[in-house]
C-alpha cells in the first residue's frame, strides 16, 4: 500500500462523521458480517454504515449465495443505508469496511458521497483507495471521500481471509 495522506475534502462537519476513537467498534461490527458471509461461502468481507454514532446498515459479501457479481458488502450496506435513511446521497456518513474496497466499490463510495471510508486491510491488487488504484483522491472525480486505514486489526481481516481461502483450496483439492 502506498503511503500519502489522502486529499478527499468533506462533504460534512468533522463532528458529524465517526471519530478515529471509535473505529475499533464499527470495524468490528463489519468484520462480524464478514464471519457471517464466509458462513454462506462468501469471501468473508463485511462492511457498516456509521451516522451520527450508530450503525445504519450493515452487510457482508453476497456475490456467491445471490449469484451476483456486484453483491459487494459495500455495495448492499450502502443500498441498506440509503433505504434506511430515504435518500442516496449518505454526506453525513461513514463506510468501515474490513478490506480496502475495489473500483467498483470506491466509485459507489463517491456516487453515494459517503464522507468517509475506513478499511481494515489493504487490497495490494484490486484495492481501489490507496494500493492498485486510487480513486478517492483522484482530483477528476466529483466528489472525493475523506479515508483512512484502520491497521489494528488488520491482522484478524487477514487471518480470516487466510483460513477461508485455505478452506477453499482444500475443498477443491479433496474434491479433485
Amino acid at each position: 500500500m502506498k503511503e500519502r495522506p489522502h486529499s478527499g475534502t468533506p462533504f460534512a462537519d468533522a463532528g458529524t462523521v465517526a471519530r478515529p476513537a471509535d473505529d475499533d467498534r464499527f470495524m468490528r461490527e463489519a468484520l462480524d458480517e464478514g464471519r457471517r458471509a464466509a458462513e454462506h461461502g462468501d469471501v468473508p468481507i463485511g462492511a457498516a454504515i456509521v451516522r451520527a454514532g450508530e450503525v445504519v446498515a450493515r452487510a457482508g459479501n453476497r456475490r456467491e449465495v445471490d449469484a451476483d457479481p456486484t453483491a459487494h458488502a459495500e455495495l448492499i450496506a450502502i443500498r441498506e443505508a440509503a433505504r434506511a435513511l430515504g435518500r442516496w446521497r449518505l454526506e453525513d456518513c461513514a463506510l468501515y469496511v474490513t478490506v480496502e474496497p475495489c473500483a467498483m466499490c470506491a466509485g459507489a463510495a463517491v456516487l453515494a458521497r459517503i464522507a468517509l471510508v475506513v478499511f481494515g486491510a489493504p487490497d495490494e491488487k484490486a484495492g481501489a483507495v490507496r494500493s492498485a488504484a486510487e480513486l478517492l483522491d483522484a482530483t477528476w472525480m466529483n466528489h472525493r471521500p475523506r479515508w483512512r486505514f484502520y491497521p489494528l486489526l488488520r491482522d484478524e481481516v487477514e487471518r480470516l481471509l487466510g483460513e477461508f481461502f485455505a478452506t477453499q483450496r482444500k475443498a477443491r483439492s479433496d474434491a479433485d
